[in-house]
């Protein structure tokens, strides 16, 4: 069993706020040869005549000694993950979550951004202090 990230709690105490249920923590993701850990799965209902989304979110605190490094590791972690995913639970999206501070700090970074962007990252930015979901990026 992977360890937990330090703003685990944190993290999933604001997507239970925000109306999620936490349905996998962590959630196993298992390919073929490949057997994995993400941090957790969660699902909303949207309402009862359509069906509920499903997201699956792997959880950053870039309190590594270079949040560039922290960076590209969990860059590369998530594109596996995503695939992986996509390949044994296409219903589920993967989002990456972070600390605003973090967020605010680090990943307005233009060169972050660009990376972002063509990796189409998709962000969780979590107010830790407050256990709140700041904002979702799509």
């Amino acid at each position: 069993m992977p360890a937990k990230d330090t703003y685990h709690n944190e993290v999933k105490n604001a997507l239970i706020k925000d109306g999620w249920t936490i349905t996998d923590d962590p959630y196993f993701i298992k390919y073929e040869d490949a057997e994995l850990y993400a941090d957790l799965a969660a699902e909303k209902p949207i309402a009862a005549e359509r069906q509920g989304q499903k997201i699956v979110v792997e959880i950053k605190s870039f309190a590594g000694k270079s949040q560039m490094y922290d960076f590209h590791n969990a860059l590369g972690q998530y594109i596996v993950y995503r695939k992986l995913i996509q390949l044994t639970a296409p219903e589920y999206k993967l989002y990456l979550a972070i600390d605003d501070v973090v967020y605010d700090k680090f990943f307005q970074r233009k060169s972050v951004q660009a990376v972002i962007q063509e990796n189409q990252l998709l962000l969780i930015v979590v107010n830790t202090e407050k256990e709140e979901i700041q904002q979702w990026i799509n």
